[in-house]
């Protein structure tokens, strides 16, 4: 995203203006810090498989980051194919799968974790641990309240 001048901006629209060039820039570091192979996509479901360790259903992933349906298929079958994780019958509803992740899984995110964490590292120290985490609060409810629409 270009440079811009937001000082005549409602406070609104400067405010996401930065959290969205925030994001375009950590997901371009995330991206080149990753392990051969990994997308961010993969990344991102991997992760959230193994801190729920939860089994989901393509449609939650899906639903969860508010991708289509047919995205998540995509990268499921990706992961699947890589041996990353499991997918098996829904016992109780036959139409559904469910999706874990594996044991491969688990040290492929821990890869991806361990080769993206000095991107982030670095940039914590510049800013401050304590103002980092006093930040944390805030960006977890702004989370929420956009979860919620």
């Amino acid at each position: 995203m270009m440079e811009r001048d937001t000082a005549s901006d409602p406070l609104a629209i400067s405010f996401f203006w930065e959290i969205a060039t925030v994001d375009q820039l950590a997901r371009a570091r995330i991206t080149r810090a990753l392990p051969k192979g990994m997308e961010l996509s993969h990344f991102l479901v991997l992760n959230h498989l193994a801190l729920t360790q939860m089994e989901r259903t393509p449609a939650e992933l899906a639903r969860l980051f508010h991708v289509t349906k047919g995205a998540m298929t995509n990268t499921v079958h990706r992961l699947e194919d890589a041996g990353f994780i499991h997918v098996r019958p829904d016992w109780d509803d036959a139409r559904r799968k469910l999706v874990s992740i594996s044991p491969a899984g688990v040290r492929a995110r821990t890869n991806a974790v361990d080769a993206i964490s000095p991107v982030f590292e670095h940039l914590v120290q510049q800013i401050g641990a304590e103002k980092v985490r006093s930040l944390m609060p805030t960006l977890q409810r702004l989370r929420g309240l956009l979860s919620d629409d």
